[in-house]
């Protein structure tokens, strides 16, 4: 028997959770609001409305995961949104600053490489092992690091403040890198996580 779009949309649902939760669309305004966060700063205006913006963005992210445990609607979707939004959000604002003049070109490849390859990983670790993880102390703690940078940007500190936050971000985003490469590497050879880890079960469709 030939699989349906209908049986398809069963699979994911089974596989990743239901998509259309509160935490999920929260994550998903978070991502949504980056395009009006970039437009502000590359037109250098309105800067109690792109704080105010910024303020949501950073609201959203502070209760997207923590409503997803309290309801126990915590699902695979939520693991993708949730860093997917963070990234998307990053990147965008640190394009901007950099078209700006605000921050250098070599911190914006720093920024998108890490997440490409973090992405990347996960991705794979996903089709190869079935695992969808989720994200790791030292990769929360690089992200709070960003977002203090680009904070410190946005308000235009002075240069010896902008130095050390640039090299201090750099120096745990490529820490935190290397814990992920290490952590996957790992989970692709089958050893021990030392944090939990969801295994996902491939889904078959009936014949």
């Amino acid at each position: 028997m030939t699989d349906t779009p209908q049986s398809d949309q069963i699979q994911v649902r089974t596989l990743l959770g239901a998509f259309w939760t509160f935490p999920n669309l929260l994550s998903l305004v978070r991502l949504a609001l980056a395009v009006p966060i970039t437009y502000l700063i590359l037109t250098d205006q309105a800067l109690p409305l792109l704080l105010s913006l910024l303020g949501i963005a950073i609201l959203t992210d502070f209760f997207d995961g923590r409503v997803a445990r309290w309801s126990r609607t915590v699902s695979e979707w939520g693991k993708v949104l949730d860093p997917l939004a963070d990234k998307g959000a990053a990147i965008a604002v640190t394009v901007a600053l950099v078209v700006r003049g605000s921050l250098p070109v070599w911190f914006l490849v720093i920024v998108a490489a890490r997440d490409a390859l973090i992405v990347l990983g996960g991705i794979i670790l996903a089709r190869k092992r079935g695992i969808v993880v989720m994200s790791m102390w030292i990769g929360k703690v690089a992200v709070t690091a960003v977002a203090i940078t680009l904070l410190a940007a946005l308000l235009k500190a002075d240069p010896p403040v902008m130095t050390f936050c640039i090299w201090t971000t750099s120096t745990l985003l490529a820490t935190s890198f290397i814990a992920y490469a290490a952590r996957y590497i790992r989970l692709m050879r089958g050893e021990a996580s030392t944090r939990p880890v969801h295994k996902v079960e491939t889904v078959s469709s009936p014949s």
